[in-house]
């Protein structure tokens, strides 16, 4: 299946987990795609995976944190592939800690990160998704920015902010041709999670109907789906893909 031939597309946090599956996802359905995160070594391996399988990639260095780094790295995007028709703002950090204990330095770089730093590159990119009158933007939220969840108010907060940024880019970008949805992973299985407690870890498998963690090919999937003409029709939306954790 190469649906998405012709495209280009850039992934954000593409160097491990989800934004590395959904990178090499786009890739095998025909996409040329921009490889974004702070690792260049991490990102080099994904690129010449993506090459070896006959697909076409690049790498640049990009730190959703820093505003310089992203409008930087957008223009060298820009530069190279000529335009970006897919984007996809995966990057995302975690600093957990409860409420009355977060440290005022882990709220603020949570939503710098996660937030913020997916604002800021998508409106760096906005002025050429627009003349292209077509585009899809999708965003990696969380099951805990639907659900919440102790312990980590700062990173459901930035998720649940990424929703209504969804919503509201949805409405403005419409009449362009240019399509806005979320995702919204439950438990899956990746770096990120393994830092968890067992604890909770056990606790987040009981709550899932499915009755097992999910994959970041789980997630790689939903998003080639919404970044297809396939899904030319829905614009605004959150897809959950959690194993029935949450049911919104």
């Amino acid at each position: 299946m190469a649906n998405l031939q012709g495209r280009i597309a850039l992934v954000t946090g593409a160097s491990q987990g989800i934004g590395r599956a959904c990178a090499l996802e786009l890739a095998r359905q025909g996409a040329t795609v921009a490889l974004a995160a702070r690792n260049e070594a991490k990102l080099a391996e994904v690129a010449a995976e993506i090459e070896a399988a006959g697909g076409q990639a690049a790498a640049f260095a990009l730190d959703v944190a820093s505003e310089e780094s992203i409008k930087n790295g957008a223009k060298a995007v820009l530069d190279k592939l000529g335009k970006v028709e897919i984007l996809v703002n995966n990057a995302g950090i975690t600093r957990d800690d409860l409420a009355m204990k977060m440290k005022r330095a882990d709220w603020d770089d949570v939503i710098s990160t996660n937030l913020t730093g997916a604002f800021l590159l998508t409106q760096a990119l906005l002025r050429p998704l627009l003349k292209n009158r077509w585009g899809r933007i999708i965003n990696i939220t969380s099951v805990v920015g639907r659900a919440g969840q102790a312990g980590q108010a700062n990173y459901a907060a930035s998720k649940a902010g990424m929703i209504g940024m969804t919503k509201s880019l949805a409405r403005e970008l419409a009449s362009r041709g240019i399509t806005v949805n979320a995702v919204a992973p439950g438990y899956i299985e990746t770096a990120m999670t393994h830092v968890l407690s067992e604890e909770l870890r056990n606790s987040m498998l009981a709550s899932i109907p499915l009755g097992r963690a999910g994959s970041d090919q789980d997630i790689a999937g939903a998003v080639a789906f919404l970044a297809s003409d396939a899904a030319a029709y829905i614009t605004g939306h959150v897809l959950d893909v959690n194993g029935g954790m949450y049911m919104g």
